[in-house]
């Protein structure tokens, strides 16, 4: 019988998200998740460990590797950063086995106490299974209640959790029946790795709203949530996981199982504007490229009477370069940020909630005093954050401050696995684009129409005939039910369209 490695007990919950991202006053929208995968190498849970260090940008709250030796699963799952417990080499070493599956973790389902960090385990009846996710359920909640209902008791509170249940439950016979089987109850965003004694398996939802990448080592296969994960281990990208595909890596070799009516992708707009690494190539494009376009769009559509192009460091950077290459105005690092300023560095007192975005992002007086700036960043959330740095700008000297965003207006929650606030946060939910300016205090104010975010992406205009992402943040048309959420967030257009979707 199959064994897994006790993991250590609960620690307390981290702060939630008005204490730990104090310094920005949840004024950035979170990552979701990363996902990594090895089959087939003797240091599977060492290349994990680098896999989840180059992911970590998706995620900072927890990471945790599930290894395989053969005949025991190991398990090893902390709060935390990847570095704080896997460079530690005793952890790597009580992580035995040719195969690994890995995930870096923000919370958008469920607290982040150790009981929630992923892969989560289980011992099924045909033996153990693993499964880290990337993404978010949208009928998880009604999912969990039937479970219950119906007698599982549930280790956890975050979505994934069900996935475990809904193979358990499952009566086909063979594991990856078992598993589409489970796959066929779940709605929402899903890219998932999981782990069993004889297989690694990889599947994406079957709009492919999170990414997925295949690599290859040393003869063994990888699974990934971006190609940067790859670069870091000198794996070779193969290709993307397809759209509503499942992957399986064994001793015979690797299959493809395509389970789901065949759709046309919808891959998730915001992996191009903030989530992805900028040196990732997501669905074939370059990260980097796109939001270069995205900032000489910006420039075409929004120009500005200005001496110097600022980004909002550092997620404005390639913007930033893009819109002041088309417009011809010189480029100029105008705000320095601090990276070493942790999230718990200081309780959260509201004395220093005042000053707590100058901690992070300091004024460049040299390049700032005396001219007019073009702040270029990627989105506009609350705006809170956006207010305390126009007026940094002013405090440095600036003539005047004309705001930028490479994106449209965020009108709308999310809820496949973006941590967005409701929309009475949302700043532009809720104003015009004066009453936007106005509260931001910039001279102007301009945002990225969603045409243009689409000819940065390859298109002309907007066309249901061409290819369109995930892009509800911006246009209120979810591309899937919202079962859990239905009746409390959609108005009577958005629900014909989920019917029509359904």
């Amino acid at each position: 019988m199959q064994e897994i490695a006790a993991s250590k007990t609960d620690s307390p919950a981290l702060p939630r998200e008005s204490e730990r991202d104090w310094e920005e006053d949840g004024d950035r929208l979170r990552e979701e998740c990363g996902v990594f995968g090895v089959f087939g190498h003797p240091d599977a849970a060492a290349i994990t460990a680098l896999g989840l260090h180059a992911l970590q940008h998706r995620g900072q709250e927890a990471a945790g590797i599930v290894s395989f030796d053969g005949r025991r699963f190991h398990s090893e799952r902390r709060l935390g950063l990847v570095g704080d417990t896997f460079s530690r080499r005793e952890v790597i070493e009580r992580l035995p086995g040719m195969s690994a599956v890995g995930h870096v973790r923000y919370s958008t389902t469920g607290e982040t106490i150790l009981r929630n960090v992923q892969p989560l385990f289980a011992e099924l009846d045909a033996g153990g299974f693993a499964v880290g996710h990337n993404g978010n359920l949208t009928n998880g909640l009604t999912l969990r209640r039937q479970l219950v209902r119906g007698g599982a008791m549930m280790q956890s509170t975050t979505d994934t959790e069900v996935i475990l249940h809904l193979v358990a439950q499952s009566r086909r016979n063979r594991f990856v029946d078992r598993f589409v089987d489970a796959l066929h109850s779940l709605e929402g965003a899903y890219s998932l790795v999981a782990l069993t004694n004889k297989k690694l398996v990889g599947a994406r939802d079957p709009l492919g709203i999170r990414p997925l990448v295949m690599g290859r080592l040393d003869g063994a296969a990888i699974l990934a949530s971006e190609t940067c994960a790859l670069d870091i281990i000198g794996a070779k990208y193969v290709r993307d996981v397809e759209n509503g595909e499942v992957v399986v890596f064994d001793e015979e070799g690797t299959h493809s199982h395509k389970p789901f009516r065949p759709m046309p992708p919808r891959p998730c707009i915001f992996e191009y504007i903030y989530f992805a690494r900028p040196d990732s190539i997501v669905g074939g494009r370059p990260v980097y490229e796109v939001r270069r376009t995205m900032g000489a769009e910006l420039a075409r559509e929004a120009p500005a009477e200005a001496d110097v192009v600022v980004p909002v460091p550092d997620s404005g950077v390639p913007a930033a370069i893009g819109y002041a290459h088309l417009a011809g105005i010189p480029f100029e690092m105008g705000i320095i940020r601090n990276h070493y300023v942790g999230r718990t560095f200081i309780q959260p007192t509201q004395s220093i909630r005042e000053i707590g975005v100058r901690m992070k992002h300091n004024a460049n007086r040299a390049v700032v005093a005396g001219r007019r700036i073009v702040l270029i960043d990627d989105s506009l959330v609350r705006g809170t954050t956006s207010l305390k740095i126009v007026q940094m700008m002013r405090d440095a000297g600036a003539r005047e401050v004309h705001m930028r965003i490479a994106s449209p207006p965020i009108t709308h929650s999310d809820y496949y696995g973006i941590d967005t606030p409701e929309r009475d946060k949302l700043l532009a939910a809720n104003h015009d684009i004066e009453g936007m300016r106005a509260f931001i205090g910039a001279d102007s104010l301009a945002f990225l129409s969603v045409e243009g975010i689409y000819r940065a992406m390859g298109h002309e205009r907007r066309d249901p005939l061409c290819p369109q992402f995930t892009d509800h943040c911006f246009t209120g048309e979810y591309p899937t039910p919202l079962t859990d959420r239905t009746a409390e967030v959609a108005t009577p257009r958005q629900l014909s369209l989920l019917a029509e979707a359904s």
